[in-house]
């Protein structure tokens, strides 16, 4: 990843996280080498490759450091659905059950 843009590092890592895996923004950001802070910026950089069309952005496999899944109205039957394809059980508060055994590791 030397030379890349820390954005581009920041695309190539989420889509490294295969199914039944998962991994953090703040894991993201720092495998992407920056510091913890940066983990706010990671769903914004993913948000605007979808946007120009990047289409495979696995964005239900980013997760909070706790391991609890974002939530949306809109988005969470999809999610839910999501995670149970590739089974990672989430619980009723919208945590991953095991999150530690399913945390990919960069």
């Amino acid at each position: 990843m030397i030379g890349l843009t820390f954005s581009q590092r920041v695309l190539d890592l989420a889509l490294s996280i295969k199914p039944g895996e998962v991994s953090t923004y703040g894991d993201i950001a720092q495998s992407a080498g920056a510091g913890g802070q940066a983990a706010r910026s990671v769903s914004g950089i993913l948000g605007r490759f979808s946007m120009k069309g990047e289409n495979n952005i696995p964005f239900h496999r980013i997760v909070y450091s706790n391991g609890q899944v974002w939530k949306s109205s809109i988005y969470d039957m999809r999610k839910l659905a999501l995670y149970k394809k590739e089974k990672i059980e989430v619980d009723e508060k919208g945590f991953i059950i095991n999150f530690e055994r399913h945390r990919k590791k960069f």
